[in-house]
């Protein structure tokens, strides 16, 4: 950079240019100087090449270089497009090949972190759980950061990597990166740009930052009005959409006239048309509706159905209530819960709820509303082929980039946490059938009631999907043991580690054994893990090595329920539990089969073959559209799986009968 001769001053003061201080303004040797017009400076400037021209929608071009425009304390990268700046830019840092057109102000007014450091008060509106963003915040580290409170000092030290980190990211100057778009833009201050980011016609943008980067871009659309907030890369919030002390993690599309307050948005969320209010959404937390109300809950891999709502406020200390919806667990259309509850991993919600029940120890169920009243069916949804499909789809729709994933995510639907969840669910059952008597009508459990056929066919279910889960983790260490001897089998199956024993939690998204974590908690409370990066590396560590953990669990989880020992276990035994594996796994797909199969009945039938048709063009217009049962890609492949896995229980069966 140099400072402009006298002819330069002259060539920019007859393209109607001006400058409090012309010594103030800099340029490059190479600069295209006929290219700046109608330009007001003050302050430091400093201002790149422009050699390089914008190819715009509809075959215009738009040459690089600064046009209607007044600029405080600015520098310009090479080959920027900078025109029709209502007022000002001011006091901002911006990388080369950008383009800014039509935006009435840009300006930095003071230090500022750019949503780094903004306390979100998450479930509870009234503070308490308060959560601090920033832009290398994890899903992981905000949930311990929310419902570890029984743990002060861990708290302490989590704030502390935030706060290191938002000093990091505070300066008095904005930044707005290479290749970023900002056009129809209003009032954008104090924010941090990322790299290929696309503003277009939002409203206001203000303490905040866009973490985008070329391999993950963001998008923000027309409308949109932000406070207080932090946008991970490869997201897209748009159309009208409102946050006010709002982080939205990576791949999450937020749109439709959505409006969110105090909330935490982890990947791959999609959040349209309705209102959340200090909600945790984590990872594939998603609604569509306007009628839909989340607030003051733990959500992830959640799908609201219209007019799902809860409430946090009973009209007496205010809203202080708080709810948790586990992992997987959804609601039908109209549903309704009042909080304090606690609706146990891949539940279906139907129906109103006042009870404050807490189904956590019983996964998989149906909470149904009769008479007023919350009614449980445990373990139904094992059989529901929707379970199945989003199990399936969620790694197919995870939107991240493969480089820079942030959030450490497991969508094993049989882990660990659930299996462990069903063996408590099955032992709650057979008490209540001890305690209650088989012939009982209803059994009472946790403000809910349970029908008599119901407790039966849960066990029935939990019992399917532990043999399921065990035969699978039998068979798959069987697979990375040297099977050549009885002997090298036996031992090959004993543990090499004794982690994995115990309880397992799910760090929204991160599913891992509770002794390591609290083990991880320990170090960083004892000033062992120094930085908030360090914590993160220890998480994914712990993520990749899951199924070692996996196997420790099952192994000992496999002795107990079918009352082996570890010394005196045997081949038989071992193919006994793989042809329990078999029939489980055949059953539960049978199940799914006859559940699929419902999609395609006559009831299914109705509403097509319009206009006074017959049967048979009923039956035409139904297959157009929804595909014939036999050739259904879901029924095919569960009929493939069928015979997929026969095959390879009756392979390891004869490889074991060999020895």
């Amino acid at each position: 950079m140099r400072p402009l001769t006298q002819t330069e001053i002259a060539l920019l003061e007859s393209q109607a240019c001006s400058a409090e201080d012309w010594a103030r303004v800099q340029i490059t040797d190479d600069a295209s100087l006929k290219y700046i017009r109608h330009t007001r400076f003050s302050g430091d400037i400093r201002i790149g090449a422009f050699t390089k021209s914008f190819d715009m929608p509809g075959g215009i071009h738009k040459h690089s270089g600064l046009f209607h425009a007044t600029l405080h304390n600015v520098t310009i990268g090479d080959d920027c497009c900078i025109e029709n700046i209502k007022n000002y830019i001011a006091n901002y840092d911006i990388a080369h090949d950008t383009f800014i057109e039509n935006v009435d102000i840009i300006l930095c007014d003071s230090p500022t972190s750019f949503g780094n450091g903004v306390e979100v008060a998450v479930l509870n509106e009234t503070g308490g759980r308060e959560v601090t963003i920033h832009d290398h915040l994890t899903a992981h580290e905000a949930y311990l950061e929310t419902f570890y409170r029984h743990r002060p000092l861990l708290i302490e030290h989590l704030k502390g990597y935030a706060a290191r980190r938002t000093a990091e990211r505070t300066s008095t100057r904005g930044t707005i990166g290479e290749h970023v778009t900002i056009v129809d833009t209003g009032y954008i201050k104090n924010m941090y740009v990322g790299a290929y980011a696309k503003v277009e016609g939002a409203g206001r943008l203000k303490n905040g930052t866009l973490n985008s980067r070329q391999e993950a871009p963001v998008h923000v659309g027309y409308g949109v009005i932000a406070d207080d907030f932090i946008i991970q890369d490869g997201s897209a919030v748009e159309d009208s959409t409102t946050l006010t002390r709002v982080y939205v993690g990576q791949a999450c599309t937020l749109g439709h006239g959505y409006s969110a307050s105090d909330s935490l948005f982890f990947c791959n969320c999609q959040e349209e048309n309705g209102e959340a209010c200090a909600i945790f959404a984590g990872p594939f937390t998603v609604t569509h509706h306007k009628s839909t109300l989340l607030i003051a809950g733990l959500f992830s891999f959640m799908n609201a159905g219209s007019g799902s709502n809860q409430s946090n406020h009973m009209y007496k200390l205010g809203p202080i209530h708080q709810g948790a919806m586990e992992r997987g667990a959804k609601t039908s259309s109209d549903s309704y819960i009042l909080w304090p509850a606690r609706i146990g991993a891949f539940s279906l919600v139907m129906g109103r709820h006042s009870s404050h029940a807490d189904t956590s120890d019983l996964p998989f169920s149906y909470l149904i509303e009769k008479n007023g009243e919350t009614y449980l069916a445990p373990a139904v949804n094992l059989r529901s082929v929707g379970t199945v499909r989003d199990a399936q789809k969620w790694p197919k729709r995870d939107r991240r980039h493969p480089e820079g994933r942030m959030d450490q995510i497991n969508f094993n639907l049989l882990s660990p946490y659930t299996i462990d969840k069903m063996l408590r669910g099955l032992h709650i059952l057979e008490e209540l059938e001890r305690l209650s008597g088989p012939t009982s009508d209803v059994y009472a459990y946790q403000s809910a009631k349970i029908s008599n056929s119901s407790l039966h066919r849960g066990q029935q279910l939990y019992r399917i999907a532990i043999e399921k889960f065990l035969g699978n983790s039998l068979i798959s260490h069987l697979e990375r043991t040297d099977c050549s001897t009885a002997e090298s089998v036996l031992e090959g199956l004993k543990p090499t580690r004794t982690e994995g024993r115990g309880l397992w939690v799910d760090l929204a998204g991160l599913i891992a054994p509770k002794e390591l974590v609290n083990a991880l908690l320990d170090d960083v409370e004892a000033d062992r893990v120094p930085t908030g990066d360090a914590f993160n590396s220890a998480l994914l560590q712990m993520h990749e090595n899951y199924y070692k953990y996996e196997w420790t669990w099952a192994y000992e989880k496999m002795l107990e329920y079918y009352g082996l020992y570890p010394d005196r276990i045997t081949i038989e035994d071992l193919i006994t539990i793989i042809r329990r594996w078999k029939q489980s796994v055949v059953r539960l797909d049978e199940m799914l089969y006859a559940d699929a199969k419902k999609e395609f009945s006559l009831s299914a039938r109705t509403g097509f073959g319009f206009d006074g048709a017959s049967q048979r063009t009923v039956e035409a217009d139904f297959e157009q559209v929804r595909g014939d049962f036999e050739t259904n890609p879901f029924v095919m492949e569960t009929q493939a799986h069928i015979q997929r896995k026969s095959a390879l229980g009756d392979r390891m069966i004869a490889m074991l009968e060999a020895l």
